[in-house]
């Protein structure tokens, strides 16, 4: 059976972004898959140190950090699905805070030795579990990917945890109003989505 495990880098529930994600998921179990939520901001993970302890020990499996916090039952989550959605608004022309302080934290799926000046090698090429990427912006959607960093951080983020994109949805003029509703249209494209990860 599919699993799709969604992370949230909103600041708040109900937002622009969270509902495509709801709507991804709501697809994704239409089609047979089990999901499951996630809010970074209610999960203690700790910021990165670059003690890169984590990136020393060769081999594939994901290095551990020195930080004893909510990352790791994250991580084993998302490593049990077979699906990732990977959402985050855009502010100040990038991913949010909390979900840079995330996406800093899987560089444990890294191997960069001490002395190795070539920069972080994955540990595993393999990209198994498939993932849609979420960013919500004011600006028109046509600029997410052209002026924010936040497609690129997103596609990061979905390698890092050995997911290959499938599909992506930019939703721009997002956030004119205080509780403002998805679109109609963005909301069928989400699901649509969703239903690729099932």
């Amino acid at each position: 059976m599919a699993r799709v495990v969604a992370i949230v880098g909103s600041y708040r529930r109900g937002g622009i972004a969270d509902q495509a994600v709801d709507a991804v998921l709501e697809g994704a179990r239409e089609n047979g898959a089990a999901t499951e939520k996630i809010y970074l901001i209610e999960q203690q993970i700790e910021f990165c140190r670059n003690c890169r302890m984590c990136t020393q020990e060769k081999g594939p499996a994901r290095g551990e950090c020195v930080h004893q916090d909510g990352l790791e039952s994250v991580l084993q989550r998302v490593e049990s699905a077979t699906a990732v959605v990977l959402s985050s608004p855009v502010n100040y022309y990038n991913v949010t805070a909390v979900f840079r302080r995330f996406m800093e934290r899987l560089i444990g799926y890294t191997y960069w030795p001490w002395g190795k000046n070539l920069g972080p090698v994955m540990r595993s090429k393999l990209r198994t579990r498939k993932a849609v990427l979420i960013a919500s912006a004011a600006v028109p959607a046509l600029f997410i990917p052209l002026s924010t960093g936040a497609p690129r951080a997103l596609k990061v983020a979905a390698r890092m945890v050995g997911a290959k994109p499938v599909g992506k949805l930019w939703i721009g003029m997002a956030g004119s109003q205080p509780d403002e509703l998805l679109r109609a249209r963005t909301r069928m494209k989400a699901m649509r989505l969703g239903r690729r990860l099932a």
